[in-house]
């Protein structure tokens, strides 16, 4: 089982057995931010069965109806993810809180309360450490925020933040227990409810935001482009790269456009040998690149030579597309 699927198994796990505890607690003590508690767990439980379904759909080859494969369903489903987390989650929490405040009721039990947060923000540090181990190696190189907003990988992303708001809601949780025991304020309990749904908000707009910009065709990391500007830069049949477009079709699959300008007077066959060495060079490098299409975009002093090679002319003059194939076929 791979890492990321590993991380989110974890956090269902954790999640279910941590909801049963929390939702009895709230039936014996009446605690509406154990209650709310209980929701969020569950709400958590269900999104990691819903990246381990985009996870899976994502993996499906290519086919006549999606030429470029079905990467992007792992962000699709990721997007559902933070909707669950924005309308279910926070909604329902803040609006449990709300109605709490308004009508207060006492906290039976609040020794119970404290021992079922104990064991959740444990369980729920479980999830999280296995969480942060899969997105550390991304903040080391890019810093936290950095990776935050680079990573093109959502599945460990989505876990760490459910269990980092799940864990500001346990401490969240444990104030309001406390003040409406300690001071008599039953209404303090229905303002952590609130507070504890603020937080998931907070979290699903985070997430929305960067599910959406891979959702709709962002662009490769800017360290792999200029990467690629170097590696056909170099090669000796160009001149230059006019420009690279890049487009993240899943977390480990890149489409590849590019314009080249060519040395003065390169005949076809050169030409058709020097594109399928720039894709050698990229794919060496960077086998995450999996479709790639060359522009003859223009060319130094003049257009090539036209005895192109049988099966691999140019689809107009100036123009060679050349996508990449998958090992086993498939282009």
């Amino acid at each position: 089982m791979s890492r990321e699927r590993t991380t989110v198994a974890i956090a269902i796990g954790t999640n279910v057995a941590i909801a049963v505890t929390k939702f009895t607690a709230a039936a014996i003590g009446g605690s509406v931010s154990m209650l709310s508690e209980g929701i969020h767990s569950v709400i958590d439980a269900g999104d990691g069965a819903l990246l381990m379904l985009g996870m899976r759909l994502s993996r499906r080859p290519p086919d006549d109806e999606h030429p470029f494969g079905y990467g992007k369903e792992l962000y699709f489903w990721t997007l559902v993810v933070a909707m669950m987390i924005f309308g279910v989650g926070g909604g329902v929490t803040i609006w449990e809180g709300i109605r709490h405040i308004a009508h207060p009721e006492p906290i039976r039990s609040p020794g119970l309360g404290y021992a079922v947060l104990g064991v959740a923000g444990a369980l729920e540090s479980i999830s999280w450490f296995a969480a942060m181990r899969a997105f550390l190696p991304l903040a080391r190189e890019a810093g936290v925020w950095g990776a935050i907003r680079t990573t093109k990988d959502p599945t460990a992303l989505t876990v760490l933040f459910e269990d980092t708001a799940a864990i500001a809601g346990v401490l969240v949780a444990l104030v309001g227990v406390f003040v409406a025991t300690r001071f008599a304020l039953p209404a303090a309990d229905g303002v952590a409810s609130v507070l504890i749904g603020v937080i998931l908000a907070a979290v699903a707009l985070l997430l929305a935001r960067e599910s959406r910009g891979l959702l709709v065709g962002e662009r490769a990391d800017p360290a792999m482009i200029a990467s690629l500007h170097r590696i056909l830069d170099g090669d000796p049949a160009v001149v230059r790269v006019a420009r690279v477009l890049t487009m993240q079709l899943g977390p480990h699959e890149v489409l590849l456009n590019v314009e080249v300008v060519f040395r003065r007077g390169i005949a076809t066959d050169d030409l058709v040998t020097a594109v399928s060495r720039m894709e050698a060079a990229v794919k060496e490098e960077h086998p995450e690149v999996r479709r790639i299409f060359v522009e003859a975009h223009g060319f130094a002093g003049g257009e090539p030579a036209r005895d192109a090679a049988p099966g691999r002319a140019p689809s107009r003059p100036g123009l060679v597309a050349a996508p990449v194939r998958r090992p086993g076929g498939g282009g």
